[in-house]
């Protein structure tokens, strides 16, 4: 872990003091690499290291391409793949940094397909193609409930009217609140289909960025980089409604998220502002919240204040049911057992979870400071 943060802190070096050239690779690759988070998906340091060469010029992408792929047929690599989906993490990271700095793109159904199945091929299965089955996923910011996507026979349809609707849209005379409100409610409208069985937020990520580009923004790629987590719970928020309970979908997440990449603008992203559970009594736009109050309102420690969603997650339905096991919990947050093992295991190391009584007859219980 140190060894990462090590490697991280590199390229963000780069992006402060290195050449222009080194600066662009260096944010590209933070995107990338920042966006496997949307997953919960954590890159190797060879990647790190790969991502060092290629930043610095001594390789190209597509050697960087290579350089990973021969990793992973390695006896290295295959140790690797035992990580939490590690292999993915990298491969996808090199396809999307790739991606970003290739100056082409076609406003399309069509672009979105080749994206993914660019990102995923030798990946998934049906990269690249639209799913033929329905799906549901627990969401953690809608206390386990789910958005409702695209139904599979409406998916290809869907897809060629929400493009054709924005390709036909005249951003001409608007105003630049106009252009970003609508532009979100496009991307969001977007994402809602899923139009693939996996990898839709990244996918979705990547082809707005570029379409961005198109329309003359100066995207600002840091904020894939460090709020990916934040950019999905904005989506998932986007498309959700319970009238029953008063919930209305709202973009207003997701702006502020366009605003601060588009605008520069520095408003907060805090994912715990969209969870359904969240107190009203506290300002979701005061910057002058206390982290600790905010984190009181889930009953969490403050050493969790960096934790993933995911971490967050499990602690939340520990908190509720210490008695919770991991196949209980991973059916509740819609995870694996295998990665909510890891996850108890990391909390466990870090000091935020305790194990009561032993395996069988025992119970977590979360450390309060």
């Amino acid at each position: 872990m140190a060894e990462d943060k090590q490697y991280i802190e590199g390229l963000n070096e780069y992006i402060r003091q290195g050449e222009p050239q080194e600066q662009e690779r260096g944010r590209v690759w933070q995107t990338a690499i920042g966006l496997q988070e949307v997953d919960g998906l954590k890159i190797s340091p060879y990647l790190l290291e790969t991502a060092r060469r290629h930043i610095e010029g001594d390789i190209t992408i597509s050697e960087a391409k290579q350089l990973i792929d021969t990793y992973y047929k390695s006896q290295a690599g295959r140790k690797e793949v035992g990580g939490e989906r590690t292999e993915e993490a990298d491969k996808v990271s090199a396809r999307i940094t790739e991606l970003l700095q290739e100056q082409t793109f076609n406003f399309s159904p069509a672009q979105l397909m080749s994206i993914h199945r660019r990102l995923f091929e030798g990946i998934y299965k049906f990269a690249g193609r639209i799913r033929d089955y329905n799906i549901t996923k627990k969401e953690w910011v809608l206390r386990g409930e789910t958005v409702y996507y695209a139904s599979a026979d409406t998916i290809s349809e869907t897809l060629e009217y929400d493009i054709g609707q924005e390709r036909n849209y005249n951003y001409e005379g608007k105003s630049i609140d106009e252009a970003i409100s609508h532009l979100t409610r496009f991307c969001a409208n977007l994402w809602q289909i899923h139009a693939f069985g996996e990898g839709n937020t990244r996918s979705t990520a990547v082809f707005m960025i570029k379409y961005l580009k198109t329309l003359g923004f100066k995207v600002n790629n840091d904020l894939f980089a460090t709020n990916s987590w934040y950019f999905r719970n904005a989506l998932v928020r986007a498309n959700y409604s319970n009238l029953q309970e008063g919930i209305i979908e709202t973009t207003v997440f997701l702006e502020r998220f366009f605003r601060n990449m588009l605008l520069g603008e520095t408003t907060p992203l805090r994912n715990r502002e969209m969870h359904l559970d969240w107190k009203s009594g506290i300002d979701p736009q005061s910057s002058n919240n206390d982290p600790q109050s905010a984190n009181s309102a889930l009953l969490l420690p403050p050493k969790c204040k960096n934790c993933t969603l995911e971490e967050i997650a499990v602690l939340c339905v520990i908190q509720h049911e210490p008695t919770a096991t991991q196949k209980s919990i991973a059916a509740e947050i819609g995870k694996s057992e295998r990665t909510v093992k890891s996850i108890t295991i990391r909390l466990t190391q870090q000091g935020i979870l305790v194990r009561k009584n032993g395996k069988r007859n025992g119970y977590w219980e979360i450390v309060k400071e």
